[in-house]
């Protein structure tokens, strides 16, 4: 799948850079790909620089976890859920914990964090992965949960709204909590169905719907704050939660008798030598995102879905929003860029920008997870990861757009 995929990218590019040559007479869109070709490139080692200092902490601290038993304990809490969820992984194994802890991260926006606790969860995964280099079920599932982008304090994008001027930079919030619980729910069932999972067992039904009360209770607590306290709340609650989990970590260590500095030491080891694995599929995934921008293709694409709009007789406010969508699948960087276009251009309180926000808190750069998370443990055949993946992508964007007129659609 994924060399379909990145031959395909190239294809649409090269397509679209011919036409901006042949019709349009852009005799410098080749040289603007080269270009991007090698900007790209140069941006891979750069987010190696980070991925390298915030993997070797994380992976240091994870392995003072392990060794105090915390991982363990996490995973045999959840082992009646994800018994059902993923029958292949063991009651009690790591795994099930370090996916616990990921996906908390994400929930709270610990990117920091997020990234390397599920990169440790893959390798665990891979350790009981039959085949070397085709993703399993369990590997699977874990990805397509970790791309719905499951957000409860989007903190990042009230941040973009305050540099803006925004006099509520937390307006979006119920929105995008809306929008990335669909888009969560939309990949959670779409690898149901595929490996038929039993969803319908009571067991199943009654952790979800514990785990949705409590998301809801959690919801119903934070929109009942007034703006100012919530934006307080966010900064608080995810700054505590990622300094409280080191502390935690470091006491059970000791209370365990664990070494704590040399079992650190051995754990940053593992996270040089997975960041440094990981590089020549950044700079595959990278160099072709780069590739699809600088050819006009993304442009081309927005510019049809407007025609399709216009022709239907629809609303086409929203359009102006969908440049955020439609690169944030491959870039992170590059949807935070034109959502801050978006908001210079039309208003930071707009019906565009404030679609374009709800968009970028409840999507993924799915292809940019996609290649670290498999690259990290060597996985090539991906099997329906990308199209489930993608299908929960297009629930959050369509998500938001609903949300967006039911909220601001006056505006």
């Amino acid at each position: 799948m994924l060399n379909r995929l990145w031959l395909g990218l190239f294809l649409v590019a090269a397509a679209a850079a011919a036409g901006r040559w042949l019709i349009g007479g852009d005799v410098g869109v080749f040289a603007a790909i080269v270009a991007s070709l090698f900007a790209m490139a140069r941006l891979s080692v750069d987010v190696m620089v980070l991925l390298f200092g915030t993997l070797t902490l994380w992976l240091g601290l994870l392995a003072i976890a392990e060794r105090a038993q915390l991982v363990q304990g996490m995973a045999r809490l959840l082992a009646p859920l994800f018994a059902r969820l993923m029958p292949e992984v063991p009651r009690g194994h790591p795994a099930l914990g370090l996916i616990t802890l990921n996906m908390a991260a994400n929930m709270l926006g610990l990117d920091n964090a997020a990234t390397p606790i599920g990169l440790k969860a893959m390798r665990e995964l891979q350790s009981l992965n039959p085949s070397a280099d085709t993703a399993s079920n369990a590997q699977i599932l874990f990805l397509v949960l970790n791309a719905s982008s499951l957000t409860l304090l989007p903190v990042s994008i009230f941040m973009y709204r305050a540099q803006q001027g925004a006099s509520d930079p937390t307006l979006v919030f119920l929105p995008i909590l809306l929008a990335t619980s669909a888009s969560t729910l939309v990949g959670l069932l779409s690898v149901a169905l595929v490996q038929r999972l039993p969803l319908r067992d009571a067991r199943a039904l009654g952790w979800m719907a514990a785990g949705l009360l409590l998301y809801a209770a959690a919801l119903a607590g934070l929109a009942s704050l007034s703006a100012a306290a919530l934006a307080r709340v966010s900064d608080l609650a995810g700054n505590l939660m990622l300094f409280g989990v080191i502390v935690a970590f470091l006491l059970a260590g000791a209370w365990r008798r664990v070494p704590v500095y040399e079992a650190f030491i051995d754990g940053a080891r593992q996270g040089f030598e997975v960041a440094r694995d990981l590089l020549p599929y950044l700079v595959a995934m990278l160099c072709a995102v780069g590739v699809l921008r600088a050819s006009g293709a993304l442009d081309m694409a927005l510019q049809a879905v407007r025609w399709a709009v216009q022709h239907a007789g629809l609303d086409t406010r929203f359009v102006d929003a969908l440049p955020t969508a439609l690169v944030k699948p491959f870039s992170g960087s590059a949807a935070r860029a034109m959502l801050i276009e978006t908001m210079r251009h039309d208003g930071v309180d707009s019906f565009p920008a404030l679609t374009a926000a709800t968009m970028q808190g409840s999507t993924e750069t799915t292809f940019y997870v996609l290649a670290v998370y498999f690259g990290a443990v060597g996985i090539r055949r991906v099997r329906h990861a990308v199209g489930c993946a993608l299908l929960a992508d297009l629930a959050g964007v369509l998500a938001s757009i609903a949300v967006c007129y039911w909220f601001f659609g006056a505006r």
